[in-house]
């Protein structure tokens, strides 16, 4: 498995790799620009990778839905098409409208693409304090199944019934995953965060397959906890945790958790693993229209999550250049957005990395 971690805890092993070995060629990579702020954001990663001399040529795609002859809304044919030849993705925030037939572009990227694992780095930034110090732990969420399956119905008037659906098959595939990942990447401990002991057969489904699997890790150790025990302990002392897996919901939740613990959404980065050797990488912050324009955007989020994409493609160096940039310039705090308690634009912000990784050279 190819190391697509934010940051490396130490040396990785030379274990078989999940994803494709890229060369150092030109490879093209699909660009998702997105809402809002996204072309602002996406810009300032294009920036950047042009001073690092990344090795990508960017194909920029729409994925406003269309409605095809049956009169069901699906993503446009050219971006399936080209998510499917490039197999590697960079995806801008996204906005769906809240209310009926309106359908989420997230849930429809991870259901064409089979997105079946979401992993997010957590790790404290040298230089931009928070709460909390040395955290550094990844949480893996089920990506395709759970409450978020899209199954829903209202049974009578006012009464509404949405189905959780738990599978084997995914269940597996992501514990297998998160051990894989755990021991390419020296981490030591898996923990398994779930409610079996009030879902027993769905919650109980995912805990016996992740038991099963950390049967065949026996070099990693293994521990389950309940969901709500794993929130208490997380803001008592995040430093206890390393790899937590865990089913739709729960990931989703506790991943923006673990985000507030280093700094919010903006700082943190975010990968999706697909089963078809498809890997989408993106912010998971909003879309925030209120500054979209405006050139007060950060693109951290996204161009961190740009170095999960490198180094998933196995260009390591250019991912470390940029990496050591943007810490460099958030640790120095001259050229802060908003957000980070600065008062610099997104392009000024994005000049002084540039400034760092051409200065690397």
């Amino acid at each position: 498995m190819s190391v697509f971690g934010f940051f490396r805890k130490s040396t990785v092993s030379s274990a078989k790799t999940l994803a494709r070995t890229f060369s150092r060629e030109v490879q093209k990579v699909t660009l998702i620009p997105g809402d809002g702020i996204g072309p602002e954001i996406s810009a300032s990663v294009q920036q950047i990778f042009g001073a690092a001399n990344v090795p990508v040529d960017w194909e920029s795609v729409d994925v406003t839905p269309e409605r095809g002859p049956d009169g069901r809304t699906r993503l446009p044919p050219a971006a399936v098409e080209s998510m499917n030849r490039n197999k590697i993705g960079l995806k801008g925030p996204l906005a769906t409208p809240i209310g009926k037939g309106h359908m989420s572009l997230n849930l429809a990227l991870r259901k064409e693409f089979d997105l079946y694992a979401n992993v997010r780095p957590c790790k404290s930034l040298e230089g931009y304090k928070t709460v909390y110090d040395d955290v550094d732990l990844v949480t893996i969420r089920e990506n395709t199944e759970g409450e978020y399956s899209g199954i829903e119905h209202e049974i009578v008037d006012g009464v509404v019934q949405s189905i959780k659906l738990i599978t084997r098959e995914a269940s597996m595939r992501v514990a297998q995953f998160a051990f894989e990942f755990a021991r390419n990447n020296n981490r030591p401990t898996v923990t398994a965060v779930h409610k079996a002991n009030i879902m027993r057969m769905s919650d109980g489904l995912f805990l016996r397959c992740c038991r099963e699997v950390a049967e065949q890790h026996r070099d990693i150790k293994f521990r389950e906890m309940y969901l709500d025990t794993v929130c208490l302990n997380m803001v008592q002392d995040p430093t206890q945790f390393d790899v937590l897996v865990m089913p739709n919901l729960y990931g989703d939740i506790l991943s923006d958790l673990c985000a507030g613990l280093v700094g919010g959404l903006g700082v943190t980065p975010s990968g999706n693993i697909g089963a078809g050797g498809v890997a989408i990488f993106e912010s998971v912050h909003g879309t925030a229209p209120d500054i979209a324009g405006e050139d007060k955007a950060n693109p951290t989020a996204l161009l961190l999550s740009a170095v999960m994409m490198l180094r998933h493609m196995e260009i390591h160096e250019q991912a470390t250049r940029i990496e050591q940039a943007v810490l460099t310039v958030i640790g120095e705090r001259k050229h802060l957005t908003g957000d980070l308690g600065g008062s610099a634009k997104c392009s000024e912000f994005t000049e002084a990395i540039c400034e760092k990784v051409q200065g690397a050279d």
